[in-house]
């Protein structure tokens, strides 16, 4: 079964890596473009070969042959257009953060219910066959019982982004911190007992360094660092993964999000062992689950429950922070 997608928005993400993705996904048909300025719309449908251009978010959502909806907008519009696009009958991903706190999150997953549609928050890494290694090797208990997880997220200084106003949900949690706070809850399957985080402010009032430590239910310690501070001189980035076990260590510098070879190191009782994983294109492979969940074969990999979950990491890392 081919899905029919439409795209809400012509934002960087969705032209640089999601519509590519979707491109090379088997059941997606890239449907219907739309966008508030008809130059870029057209843009797009030229590029990227949509057979529909909408002017306009409405229009899109009203075009009855859409079956599913990818929103790439502004975190502070995720709400407001996830539930119109569901309270049309459409099945719904998300650009992460879903939604700006957890009961915003909650409020949206019982409208997808009501409607009988889909919502997935776009976590395009949980697919990654990267992710579902680590967790085997975790499984296998190879490492021991897991003590410790480090992660960290840190990326060049933005100068004008939606990403350093707060009136658009913008800051380094929102933006990065996500993913460190999924990682670790992915790997613990466990909620945090306590969070305790600092930050520094630019003078938008959104967070650009920020540190949490926190200690899961089932007793594992997790920290994360995400910032917005490297120098724009010239092209910078750290992603790092560290999982200490009672029997050995996991270490990996993979970026989040993404795909080809990527490798990771085990080490026990002083000797290395290096995990090599093949993985696809990871906004292809989201998209290729939420076409199978639409067909009824599979649930979301990224569940409500998840979703909902971190996102109430996520109010107490900045309930911390004082954002």
């Amino acid at each position: 079964m081919v899905i029919k997608w439409g795209v809400l928005g012509t934002a960087n993400i969705a032209k640089g890596c999601i519509i590519p993705g979707m491109k090379g996904a088997s059941n997606c048909e890239l449907y219907a473009i739309s966008g508030r300025d008809e130059n870029k719309v057209k843009s797009f449908q030229q590029e990227f070969g949509f057979k529909k251009a909408y002017v306009g978010y409405d229009k899109l959502l009203e075009d009855p042959d859409i079956q599913a909806v990818y929103i790439p907008l502004p975190n502070n519009l995720h709400k407001e257009w996830v539930i119109k696009a569901l309270k049309a009958g459409k099945n719904v991903l998300c650009e992460k953060p879903l939604a700006l706190n957890a009961e915003d999150a909650k409020e949206m997953f019982a409208v997808a219910k009501e409607n009988n549609v889909i919502l997935m928050e776009a976590y395009a890494y949980q697919h990654s066959p990267y992710i579902a290694a680590l967790k085997e090797d975790i499984k296998s208990g190879i490492i021991g019982d897991i003590d410790y997880i480090e992660t960290a997220f840190l990326t060049q200084g933005y100068v004008e982004d939606i990403r350093i106003h707060k009136e658009t949900g913008g800051g380094a949690v929102y933006d990065l911190g996500c993913y460190c706070t999924t990682m670790i809850l992915s790997l613990t399957d466990s909620e945090p007992e306590y969070v305790k985080a600092d930050a520094e402010f630019n003078d938008n009032g959104v967070d650009v360094f920020t540190q949490a430590i926190m200690k899961m239910k089932n007793g594992v310690r997790a920290a994360f660092t995400v910032g917005m501070l490297f120098s724009r001189e010239w092209d910078s980035r750290k992603d790092r993964l560290y999982i200490h076990g009672s029997k050995g260590i996991i270490d990996s510098k993979v970026e989040y999000n993404q795909a080809g070879e990527l490798c990771y190191t085990i080490s026990v009782d002083g000797k290395e062992t290096l995990r090599k994983v093949m993985a696809k294109q990871n906004y292809t492979l989201e998209t290729e689950q939420l076409g199978r969940c639409i067909e009824g074969g599979e649930k979301p990999f990224v569940s409500p429950e998840f979703s909902i979950k971190n996102a109430r990491v996520i109010d107490k890392v900045l309930e911390q922070i004082g954002y």
